[in-house]
């Protein structure tokens, strides 16, 4: 695997058995670990919907023979240094009651244990999360949609008593968290919403790569939305005006 190849469901599972072997050889079979599965991953060892991701984000529970190991393996495939990382806790989307909702996903070499996360928590803390650049809401719709496939609907009440449990209500959440997450549940077209928020996605992270390539250093997290409001708004100007040429 090269270092510009994403992680899919199939290779993510291959890296994690490489892992789980390279964290038994150097730390023996005695004393298991735990890796729980969020983001992309979780979304990635859950659902089909998306075909990759570019790292793995984890909470990590393991002595620290982990550390080396996940280096060790990452030199063997040519990954990039954070391709398994616990960055994770330290963003607002992180909540310790994570830890307790997870479920069981696989147990690789008998020593390590993968758990993930479920659709309404991932909903939540996509919610919370809420990069208008990434693939957050998306996400959502994603998980929102293949659950209403496979008859096992997430309902409004569920997504709320996640919100809750994770982190205490909706005042704690983007302000604009709960009025999206009653308009995608109001969409009688899922898979047609998924394709529109996905190309959205792409089309502002294209944006902001070009505005950061014009001014170099200006875009930080507090003017990023601002930013990508009037970003958008130069390319409806532009469109218009090319309409009326």
């Amino acid at each position: 695997m090269s270092v510009d190849k994403a992680f899919t469901k199939e290779n993510l599972d291959d890296c994690l058995r490489r892992l789980a072997k390279e964290f038994r050889r150097l730390n023996g079979k005695s004393i298991p670990a735990e890796l729980i599965l969020i983001g992309g991953a979780a979304v990635l060892a859950n659902y089909g919907f998306r075909d990759m991701t570019y790292d793995i984000d984890a909470i990590i529970q393991a002595s620290s023979a982990m550390k080396d190991a996940i280096n060790h393996v990452g030199d063997e495939l040519g990954l990039p240094n954070g391709w398994l990382n616990s960055d994770f806790v330290k963003t607002k989307s992180y909540s310790p009651k994570i830890i307790q909702v997870s479920k069981y996903y696989k147990t690789y070499s008998n020593v390590l244990q993968i758990r993930t996360v479920s659709g309404e928590y991932l909903v939540a803390m996509k919610l919370m999360s809420g990069r208008k650049y990434k693939n957050d809401i998306s996400d959502i719709v994603g998980i929102l949609w293949e659950e209403n496939k496979k008859g096992t609907p997430i309902s409004y009440e569920k997504i709320e008593e996640a919100v809750f449990e994770l982190y205490g209500n909706w005042e704690q959440m983007p302000n604009d968290a709960k009025a999206m997450i009653e308009e995608i549940l109001q969409n009688d077209n899922l898979e047609r919403l998924y394709k529109k928020y996905r190309e959205t996605e792409i089309n502002t992270k294209e944006s902001l790569i070009a505005f950061e390539k014009d001014y170099p250093k200006v875009l930080t997290q507090d003017n990023l939305d601002d930013i990508i409001v009037a970003l958008k708004r130069k390319k409806e100007l532009k469109m218009q005006e090319d309409t009326e040429k």
